[in-house]
């Protein structure tokens, strides 16, 4: 390869020693990875908007229930599309490039959801905001680990299912804003708002150095890291280790065949995945008010405490961000999943007795909290 790094040296800055520049480089890490990262932002409000939406979509256009199903699970087949081109994607048009183009099709999706006119128009667009989740789903995560030092990336990465929490509560409050007047298409245009923003942002985030190495473009990559470290020596390091990674030719598809271990790797993180869809979480944000009409909350009482659910599932990520780079991921994952059991399963029994009296409804409300803090803590932000 051209351009090797000799020593140590070629990468020094002019000035290493100064505690303004260290400065910073954590405020420029941080605000890469926070734009980045509002690509989970806009899965988020995704997720949470047709929770207030659906059912005054449905009056207005009178759907059946089968349709109004139709619209929710619309969006999970546009976002299996968009993962499965997102690999090619990233590594033919780069990460930045990528969540761009994310970008781009979220905002289209957003407008069109706001201006449907009809259920077939609104399962279109929902398969079209699909697409941008599934995009940014596989991309922000990727490019959150390949932007972060090694010591920080359990923390980067989990800001995307932060964000992801942040436009599910953002997505609630919105939500019940506009219940009191019935605008459903107002629910989703306050999506487009970020959209914009992250597409605006997104332009001025530095290239992956990982993929820039790929792509033979090694000066811009060690220009990248050094910008990004604090530590010369650190992006040295890091250079050296991605030129090493680069030059092992890759046989996954054989090793998968020939290598026990690389199939249980394989096995264990398809596993985690299904884990975290099969949860329950995706019941509950979706269909919060109607779990909450099921206990008899009157209609307003459901959205507002759909809102107090989001608030209490952004808040408990920040346990995640918090602990997962010094307790480690499984042991918060044995907890997580131990909350989300105890807090889903006595909810269940409730709901079997009927939920007549308030301090069962207060119950309910308080058993969905623990169930989405034991996942926020835990399954949400780690599984990535």
């Amino acid at each position: 390869m051209n351009d090797q790094v000799g020593t140590t040296e070629t990468l020094l800055p002019q000035d290493d020693s100064s505690t303004s520049i260290f400065d910073a480089t954590r405020f420029k890490i941080i605000a890469i990875g926070v734009i980045a990262a509002l690509a989970g932002l806009m899965s988020g409000l995704d997720i949470g908007v047709v929770a207030g939406a659906l059912d005054l979509f449905g009056k207005e256009y009178h759907a059946s229930t089968v349709a109004l199903e139709w619209v929710v699970s619309s969006m999970m087949a546009g976002a299996a599309a968009g993962a499965l081109s997102a690999g090619w994607m990233s590594k033919a048009l780069g990460r930045k490039h990528s969540l761009i183009v994310g970008g781009a099709i979220f905002v289209i999706g957003t407008i069109g959801c706001a201006m449907s006119w009809s259920v077939a128009s609104m399962i279109s667009f929902r398969v079209v905001m699909g697409i941008a989740v599934g995009i940014s789903a596989f991309t922000a995560p990727l490019y959150l680990s390949e932007i972060a030092s090694e010591d920080a990336r359990g923390a980067m990465v989990s800001t995307y299912q932060l964000m992801v929490t942040v436009g599910i509560f953002i997505a609630f409050l919105s939500d019940t804003y506009f219940s009191y007047s019935g605008n459903w298409r107002w629910m989703f245009g306050v999506a487009g708002i970020p959209a914009v923003l992250f597409l605006i942002g997104v332009l001025f985030l530095p290239y992956s150095p990982r993929w820039l190495m790929a792509q033979g473009r090694q000066k811009e990559a060690k220009q990248i890291l050094l910008d990004l470290r604090d530590d010369p020596l650190e992006a040295a390091k890091e250079i050296r280790a991605i030129r090493e990674q680069l030059e092992t030719k890759q046989e996954g598809f054989k090793l998968f065949l020939t290598n026990s271990n690389f199939r249980r790797s394989v096995a264990l993180g398809v596993m985690l995945q299904m884990m975290q869809q099969l949860a329950g979480i995706n019941i509950v944000m979706y269909y919060a008010p109607n779990i909450l009409a099921a206990a008899h909350f009157d209609a307003q009482s459901q959205m507002w405490c759909t809102a107090i659910i989001g608030l209490v599932n952004m808040l408990a990520t920040f346990v995640a961000l918090g602990l997962v780079d010094r307790w480690g991921r499984k042991p918060i994952l044995y907890a997580g999943f131990t909350v989300m059991a105890l807090g889903m399963g006595v909810l269940a029994m409730l709901l079997q007795t009927g939920m007549t009296t308030q301090s069962s409804q207060i119950a309910a409300v308080f058993l969905l909290m623990i169930f989405c803090a034991g996942f926020a803590m835990s399954a949400g932000p780690l599984t990535w």
